[in-house]
């Protein structure tokens, strides 16, 4: 016997336990007597008498502590030491790697009064005497633990069968790296499902071989039953079975006690019954009633209020006291006598009687005019390629496109004027042009989701300019690159020469406004999807009618574009408008802003216009280089409309331009900040003011109110104070309410910031191909504080996030892409950007380019801020940087930061236009391929909710148990079905047909 020489009731009690439950097993038939010796043997081995020590070599690996077993849940099985990790090394040596030169930092979000708040935030952390974090080599520790206590539901099998006993923990070291997901212990359960009876006699047979019969047996313990009920058995078992050893909380398979997984062998591959259990367990099996089905709702019952501590409501926070609001309506839409039936009447009626006018002039990169298009010119041209699409390529019978399909129009930021006529020549030919952004690799940030928009449209043609064509990436072969996501698409070339003439008797077809759709404009989310939104004919033209109205604007003035005239306020203003009322158009691409940033300040001065659209960015690069040339004049402008007014921190920057330019003749009254979304188009636009009227007040908002979503007026701490202009009133026609961003769409009250909806005729109708999420956002009915509706009119989510100030002026505090939600706290990503900016940034941080976002970490969204590292920046210097900045957060935002991470220069997801692509950075963090050359994790600041103490979990059936056990026997739960992706990307893996 192995028992020969030990007393056994000088055994721990944990070990006599096990004894006794041996012996209980083999009593009631449940193990063979060569398996009884060998589990008897295994666990009197470490009590028999020592063995003479082996010769020296590396030290034999010593047991662990119980508490150190359940904290580690996949011990190392060999004591041999591990190699430094290669990663340190990597990292250290990126932060020697020398850089190029960075540049001058970008001040989009520059504030003088919020750079001394921040400074004076600083200064009391430093009266404080805080310790700053500082870089620290990583150490490991064990956090001692009870032995008895118990891990929680969501731990790994290895921490359970490490924690259960001395023999479990033996095994647990075997197959410790066998279960560390509960998606490959289900794979493992259902490969063992098929050979439970060969892998019990393995389990009984094997000899010298104790790891694979250890596996084989957890194999069968957890071999799914799909006829009986395993928590059921536990609990008849063990009031029948009487007087028994309680066995430790751990159990060796998740949510399976002994019981249960020696009733889980009773059947073999065949379905024939083994006597392997007793003849009572038997007779329990055979009565047990299947369980009753709780209702649908509790299977999508989230635990998380059972394992974190839930943070019970701060009385003290600030709630609104205001009534209800009241929604707001603009004044109405005038009707103009020789306002056109349609936007392409308004072309052909220029095209035929001005000619000669000029439609659009295009500048070269050194900012001089390359070539300007007149109205004949865009009249006629587009005729041609209207008739080209419908008649030449295809077939009379067969032919490629017909009114209604949907085409892409490919064309780079420097060539407006080709777009144009791929724009209207789309429109007369009753085609839907989706404008998207030029490809220039397999590799573009967002490119995929550019794809997924055109297969989810189902365009399957592209035009572009012969220049854009020759510029794309090709294979060897000398075709087109299949980009990344992408459908296989048809390219036309639009160059009038490549195009045909009509015959005399062929004219367009040019129908009244209706609510057929006229263009689709696509839009990034938060998560980085790609949408299309879909515009109406009737609505195209009553937006323009809405513009013309609120911007006062005449026939043959001239209007200098900055932005994207493929989207947004550049396509609506410098595209659509300008034509339905015959405005000369000036494009400044944004290559030529980046070589000269005072081109379109002088192109104001050459044109004498009356009205500039621009960006805050524009602002400032064209103030920081005003001193190149002092002989220019603004005092035409009689419009500066600030196309990201939406922004709050664009008040900086509009006052900074006025400062430097007033003295050139710019009037403090044509500044005219706007709020658009691609949803509802433009929302609210402040009109020009009367020469010499007063200004409209700004509001001072307090950020701590701003993130419980009231409104107050800051009056105790200046440093945590935002000032926020209007964007002046509703747009003519339209109706607006402010409600709740999050639940049903209440209206809020008159001191609560909400989410911005309209009610318009001018807004887009639906997101193309996606009716689930367009109910959401196109279909919205307002509700009162009852729950009724307000009215039966839908309105359109804006994704902006504001309230209705004083004189119905609207102030925009947000965007929902931008709200980080912590703690149940709201926090504008644009705000954290601003702080991060005023810690001068100006020795670390790369022409200012930072990305602020977050991530979800344990039920709860954490803060990330990325930014790119200047390149003769050092460690300690950046370090120094990132430390400030989280005191200056924490001061002024009252809010931990989780990551603050710097990487090289010129290496994060760009935009088309040069700003940073959150989204992608976002998932290169999640990812791991963000690789930054300097990191500081600061999740003690910021996680607050963590785990509530070990106790012993409840044993029944639950929600979540019935869930699992129909996934594992097979059972579909639900279905989902998306569209066809066509064409795989990989060639290798499409099959041949």
């Amino acid at each position: 016997m192995a028992d020969r020489g030990v007393d056994v009731s000088a055994l721990p009690k944990e070990v006599r336990d096990l004894l006794a439950e041996l012996d209980l097993e083999l009593s009631e038939g449940d193990i063979t007597q060569k398996g009884f010796e060998k589990k008897r043997a295994k666990l009197l081995a470490p009590f028999t008498a020592k063995t003479p020590e082996p010769d020296p070599g590396p030290p034999p690996e010593q047991p662990q502590p119980e508490a150190s077993r359940a904290v580690d849940p996949t011990p190392e099985p060999t004591p041999t030491p591990k190699p430094a990790s290669s990663s340190s090394s990597s990292a250290s040596a990126r932060r020697r790697r020398s850089h190029r030169s960075g540049g001058a930092r970008d001040d989009r979000y520059r504030s003088d009064v919020h750079t001394e708040a921040v400074q004076a935030a600083l200064a009391q952390h430093r009266e404080q005497k805080m310790a700053l974090p500082m870089p620290t080599k990583r150490r490991s520790t064990y956090v001692q633990s009870p032995a008895g206590s118990c891990t929680p539901p969501d731990t790994s099998s290895a921490s359970e069968d490490e924690g259960s006993s001395p023999h479990q923990a033996s095994v647990g070291g075997a197959v410790g790296q066998n279960l560390q997901s509960p998606d490959s212990w289900i794979n493992r359960s259902l490969q063992g499902s098929s050979t439970s009876s060969s892998a019990s006699s393995t389990l009984s047979h094997g000899e010298g071989k104790p790891q694979p019969a250890v596996m084989a047996d957890v194999v069968v313990h957890t071999r799914p039953e799909s006829s009986i009920v395993p928590p059921d058995v536990t609990s008849f078992a063990a009031q029948d079975r009487g007087p028994r050893v309680d066995l430790p909380p751990n159990v060796p398979v998740r949510g399976m006690s002994r019981e249960q997984s020696r009733s889980s062998m009773m059947d073999t591959a065949d379905g024939v019954p083994i006597s392997r259990v007793s003849t009572k367990i038997q007779q329990l099996l055979n009565t047990l009633k299947r369980p009753k089905r709780p209702p649908l709702r509790e299977f999508f019952l989230d635990d998380s209020e059972e394992i974190v501590e839930v943070p019970q409501p701060d009385p003290n926070t600030p709630r609104p006291e205001g009534r209800q609001m009241i929604p707001v309506k603009g004044e109405p839409l005038g009707v103009v006598s020789n306002w056109p039936p349609a936007l392409q009447a308004a072309l052909a009626r220029w095209g035929a009687t001005q000619a000669k006018s000029p439609a659009l002039t295009t500048l070269d990169i050194t900012g001089k005019p390359l070539y300007t298009l007149t109205y004949g010119k865009l009249w006629t041209r587009s005729v041609k390629l209207a008739y080209t699409l419908l008649n030449k390529l295809g077939t009379k019978t067969e032919p490629v496109l017909k009114p209604g399909d949907r085409v892409a129009l490919v064309f780079p930021n420097n060539d407006p004027g080709m777009f144009c006529v791929a724009f209207y020549g789309c429109l007369l030919a009753e085609v839907i042009p989706v404008p998207i952004e030029v490809p220039l690799s397999r590799k573009d940030a967002g490119s995929q989701q550019i794809g997924f928009l055109l297969g989810s449209c189902g365009v399957g043609l592209a035009l572009t300019s012969e220049v854009c064509l020759k510029g794309l990436p090709k294979t060897p072969n000398g075709e087109i690159m299949q980009f990344k996501g992408w459908p296989r698409l048809k390219w036309v070339v639009t160059d009038s020469k490549y195009l045909t003439k009509p015959s005399k008797d062929w004219q367009p077809h040019i129908p009244t406004a209706n609510n057929d759709i006229a263009y689709i404009e696509y839009k990034a989310s938060k998560e980085g999807t790609v949408m299309g939104v879909a515009v109406s004919k009737l609505a195209m033209l009553t937006h323009c009618q809405a513009l013309t109205q609120a911007c006062n604007y005449s026939e043959g003035e001239t209007l200098i574009n900055v932005l994207d005239f493929k989207k947004d306020m550049g396509l609506w203003h410098g595209v659509l408008t300008s034509v339905m009322n015959r405005i000369h158009a000036v494009s400044v691409p944004y290559a030529v802003m980046k070589a000269c940033p005072l081109s379109w300040v002088q192109r104001v001065h050459m044109h004498k216009a009356g009205v500039a659209l621009v960006k805050c960015r524009d602002l400032h690069w064209a103030m920081m280089a005003h001193r190149e040339q002092r002989e220019i004049s603004l005092a035409s402008l009689r419009m500066l409309i600030v196309a990201d007014g939406a922004n709050p921190w664009s008040v900086s920057s509009c006052d900074a331009f006025l400062s430097v330019f007033q003295s050139h003749g710019l009037k403090p009254e044509v500044i005219c900040p706007c709020a658009s979304s691609p949803e509802a188009m433009t929302v609210a636009i402040r009109r020009p003011g009367i020469p010499g009227a007063p200004l409209p007040a700004r509001a001072i908002l307090s950020m701590g109110g701003l993130s419980h979503g009231v409104i107050r007026v800051n009056t105790e701490d200046k440093n945590s104070a935002l000032t926020v202009q209007d964007v002046g009133h509703v747009m003519p026609g339209a109706l607006m309410c402010i409600v709740k961003p999050d639940g049903p769409p209440q209206l809020c009250k008159t001191d609560e910031i909400g989410e911005i909806v309209v009610n318009s005729r001018a807004g887009g109708t639906m997101y193309y191909g996606l009716p689930g999420v367009t109910k959401n956002t196109f279909e919205v009915i307002p509700v009162n504080s009852s729950g009724a509706p307000i009215g039966e009119i839908p309105f359109i989510r804006t994704g902006l996030l504001g309230f209705v100030g004083p004189g119905s002026l609207v102030f925009v505090v947000g965007k929902n892409e931008g709200l980080l939600m912590v703690s149940g706290r709201r926090h504008n990503a644009d705000d954290l950007v601003a702080t991060a900016l005023a810690v001068e940034p100006v020795k670390t941080v790369y022409r200012g380019r930072i990305a602020v976002f977050s991530v979800n970490v344990f039920y709860d969204e954490r803060i990330v801020i990325v930014a790119e590292q200047r390149p003769e920046a050092s460690e300690e210097d950046s370090f120094q940087w990132m430390s400030r900045v989280l005191q200056a957060v924490d001061s002024i935002h009252q809010v931990g930061l989780y990551c603050l991470a710097l990487v090289p220069a010129n290496t994060l997801p760009k935009t088309p236009l040069g700003g940073i692509h959150v989204a992608e950075t976002k998932q290169r963090f999640l990812e791991g391929n963000l690789h930054p050359c300097n990191i500081l994790m600061c999740p003690h600041t910021c996680v607050t909710n963590l785990p509530k103490p070990r106790q012993k979990q409840p044993v029944g059936v639950g929600p979540a148990s019935i869930l699992v056990g129909n996934l594992v026997a097979g059972k579909r739960i639900a279905q989902a079905a998306g569209r066809d992706l066509g064409l795989i990307e990989d060639q290798d893996l499409v099959r041949k047909t």
